[in-house]
């Protein structure tokens, strides 16, 4: 009995002595797992921020001319190559690039919105905490009127919100981007757009429907959109800002920017994202996020057998089974991806003893 609870306590120490932060395996079924760290990395953004880690770097200085630099300058090239955008920015993730845009944007008077877009992120983010907001139209009908009528003298923007973690379905009406572009054009404000989990390539062969593309944003008039780096994207935390240079000036300008500002790790690894997504079948193929959500039937089936076969060994009588989950990091709400996967009958446990074992 001696040696059995010297053991257990051994277990325990061990335990204790493992960080807070370590690699876990994502059984789940959901692809961006907010808890479980959301999109992982492809080998290239890892390789790059850790040799970004190790070495000194070009981060702020300016080599051709022997002077300091700006670390926007690292991924901005990029960033409008791949969206068509006049000029653009990265800061720590998108909570805080919408901060920013409005701060800088709308500082000192009002921004006009869609009620069925006020929306609530993780850890309780709402947009109407950090601006003032003229709320528009009913939560599920907004119309081109509503906005026009709501204009006045404290006016700075028109905003949208895609609603990337809800859907409002059935007697429902919504302001078109290339409208609300027009009504703001025509007042002299800018349109701002809020895309979350935004993608940069077409999801809809791989099922995923109802995500626009930044580069639909802008063509439709948005003068500045942000989306996430770890969503959709598939790289690092991040918040991405593009859209019209005079704008991006002047959010570059705003000193809240500084303090948003991202590291030289994550720059390294958002810039091998991006690199990745020059050519479309590099980025399905290198990039985990777009490699998962795209896998075919035969893969997913594959890979449950390999697993099948594992879990076989052990005794479990693991079966396969046809499932649904979620895209999941509060993307693509509403819709399934379908797959294989391997049910195991927990034995003598009940299914929270063997979901503590797992852990």
């Amino acid at each position: 009995e001696t040696g059995i609870l010297c053991a257990r306590i051994l277990a325990r120490a061990e335990v204790k002595q493992l960080p807070t932060l370590r690699p876990v395996i994502n059984a789940t079924g959901v692809t961006l797992h907010t808890n479980l760290g959301r999109a992982c990395l492809s080998e290239r953004a890892a390789n790059a921020a850790a040799e970004a880690a190790r070495d000194y770097s070009t981060l702020e200085y300016d080599v051709e001319n022997g002077c300091r630099g700006s670390r926007y300058q690292h991924v901005e090239a990029l960033l409008c190559r791949l969206t068509g955008a006049e000029a653009a920015m990265a800061v720590n993730n998108n909570a805080a690039a919408v901060l920013l845009i409005l701060s800088a944007l709308a500082g000192g008077g009002e921004v006009i919105a869609s009620r069925g877009e006020l929306v609530e992120i993780g850890g309780s983010f709402r947009i109407p905490e950090i601006v003032t907001l003229c709320e528009v139209g009913a939560t599920n009908k907004t119309h081109r009127r509503d906005y026009e009528a709501a204009i006045g003298e404290q006016t700075r923007a028109l905003l949208k919100v895609h609603t990337s973690n809800y859907r409002i379905v059935g007697f429902t009406e919504s302001v078109p981007r290339e409208e609300l572009a027009e009504i703001a054009h025509g007042h002299g404000l800018p349109l701002i757009e809020d895309l979350g989990s935004g993608a940069i390539v077409d999801l809809e062969p791989f099922g995923i429907r109802g995500e626009p593309t930044v580069q639909r944003s802008l063509h439709a008039g948005v003068d500045v959109a942000s989306f996430s780096g770890d969503k959709l994207l598939g790289g690092p935390q991040a918040g991405l800002i593009v859209g019209k240079r005079e704008y991006i000036k002047r959010i570059k300008k705003h000193p809240l920017a500084r303090a948003l500002r991202l590291d030289k790790m994550t720059l390294a690894a958002l810039h091998a994202t991006l690199s990745a997504y020059l050519d479309a079948e590099i980025a399905v193929r290198e990039i985990p996020t777009l490699a998962m959500l795209s896998a075919s039937e035969d893969e997913l089936h594959a890979k449950a057998l390999r697993l099948q076969k594992a879990l076989a060994d052990t005794g479990v009588s693991p079966q396969l089974v046809w499932t649904g989950d979620a895209v999941g990091g509060g993307s693509a709400p509403a819709q399934e991806l379908s797959g294989w996967a391997v049910a195991i009958e927990p034995g003598r446990l009940s299914v929270d003893e063997l979901e503590e074992k797992l852990r």
